[in-house]
């Protein structure tokens, strides 16, 4: 079964962090693409990894990604 979670990537001086808030996972890598693999392959184990119960007690179905803009000055 597959799942389509959310994937948050920034840029970090020595590289990329991406993150996953569907289920508070992270990892890293030197480019964009390597940080979203590096993801994937974290996000794989701990599925596999995880009972069910704490599966289900992390996952959060609804994640909004958005701008807002701010006075700054």
């Amino acid at each position: 079964m597959n799942r389509r979670l959310t994937a948050v990537v920034e840029c970090e001086s020595d590289g990329y962090v991406a993150f996953c808030p569907n289920v508070d996972v992270a990892s890293q890598g030197e480019t964009v693409t390597e940080a979203r693999e590096n993801l994937a392959e974290a996000l794989t184990l701990f599925f596999e990894s995880a009972s069910v119960d704490e599966a289900e007690r992390r996952l959060r179905e609804e994640i909004y990604v958005t701008q807002i803009e701010v006075e700054v000055g």
